[in-house]
């Protein structure tokens, strides 16, 4: 299996240059297009807000300053891709309406790669994270430092539907990698599984992998966590949002953890 087409969401800010050397990273092993797509805030999200008086003068230059933000966040994010120095990197520009232009980007793209920021909720490009991962439901990764194609891949396994996506979705970078280790944490799942079943299921595409059986309970995140720092994985397979995102907000849960604690680099799936 393989890669043909990365994108690499950009803001136009000081974060765009390290998500574009992790998009470079993902995409070079495979020969992929790395497309950089300039997703501006949209002049198109401040019309409900204006009501019948829109044309007034402050409105008027609210939207001025929005077009002019987002020029100037265009030039910089297409400067950052020049600078880049992959050779097949293409600069996407995307206009109003850039939530349309972006989510078909990314159903266009085999994976799509965010920064730490965004990840976290934080920036101008945290809520098209949440809507990449749980509403489009493509296949994402949170790029933090150390991300390379190689070296120890953790699995975190607990036989969901979301995790299995991930698992399968993630098996271009299973392939490459030196170590695939797949993690579960029965007594901090309700669901009955078994480890050996997706070891079997990678070997028969011509991934080995180990099995390791964590204990404890609780938040499985903390445990997927330490495991990971003790294996020197370098990136985390996982499942995303297995529980509804309001649930998840208020409560808690192990894709929150995750995103919210110094880690691997992620590679989620809903």
């Amino acid at each position: 299996m393989s890669w043909a087409r990365i994108m690499a969401p950009l803001s136009g800010g000081a974060a765009d240059e390290t998500v574009l050397a992790a998009g470079a990273a993902l995409a070079a092993p495979f020969d992929a297009e790395l497309a950089a797509v300039h997703a501006p805030a949209d002049v198109a999200d401040l019309m409900p807000w204006m009501g019948e008086g829109f044309m007034g003068g402050v409105q008027i230059t609210a939207m001025d300053s929005l077009k002019e933000a987002a020029a100037e966040g265009r030039r910089a994010a297409e400067a950052a891709v020049a600078a880049s120095g992959y050779g097949k990197a293409r600069f996407v520009p995307l206009d109003t309406p850039v939530w349309a232009g972006l989510s078909m980007e990314g159903r266009l793209s085999d994976v799509v790669v965010f920064g730490d920021e965004a990840a976290r909720g934080r920036g101008p490009l945290a809520e098209a994270f949440q809507q990449t991962v749980a509403d489009e439901q493509r296949p994402t990764i949170v790029a933090r430092p150390g991300l390379t194609v190689g070296g120890t891949v953790a699995v975190a396994w607990d036989g969901g539907k979301e995790a299995s996506r991930a698992a399968r979705t993630a098996l271009p970078l299973l392939e490459k990698a030196g170590r695939v280790v797949i993690l579960c944490a029965p007594d901090a799942s309700s669901r009955n599984f078994d480890g050996g079943r997706l070891q079997a299921f990678f070997a028969a595409r011509g991934v080995t992998a180990e099995v390791e059986t964590l204990t404890g309970s609780g938040d499985a995140a903390h445990l997927l966590l330490a495991a990971c720092q003790r294996l020197g994985a370098n990136l985390l397979v996982a499942g995303a949002f297995g529980h509804p995102r309001l649930q998840e907000y208020i409560f808690g849960g192990t894709t929150r953890t995750l995103l919210n604690n110094d880690g691997p680099s992620l590679f989620l799936s809903h």
